[in-house]
């Protein structure tokens, strides 16, 4: 779990580098659509960790509070890039 946590996290950073060298934004929006799917997998494997024992209550809502502060980010940016 903890190699796909991982591998989530740079996924979310890695389709927002690559997606900002595309020709349209169209296909900037798409590579901003998969890091906001990575970050549900982000998500998705935090609370596996938390329902795991891996990390506490505490460490699983500031995580939580973290990913919420990037979806937001990432959320608008997809949306002024899409209307642009």
């Amino acid at each position: 779990m903890t190699s796909q946590l991982w591998r989530s996290l740079d996924s979310i950073l890695l389709n927002t580098a690559e997606g900002s060298d595309r020709f349209s934004d169209i296909d900037f929006s798409r590579f901003l659509n998969q890091s906001l799917t990575s970050l549900n997998e982000v998500i998705a494997c935090l609370d596996l960790a938390l329902d795991d024992k891996y990390i506490n209550n505490q460490r699983h809502q500031q995580f939580l509070f973290d990913a919420n502060n990037i979806y937001r980010q990432l959320k608008a940016f997809s949306a002024k890039v899409r209307h642009s």
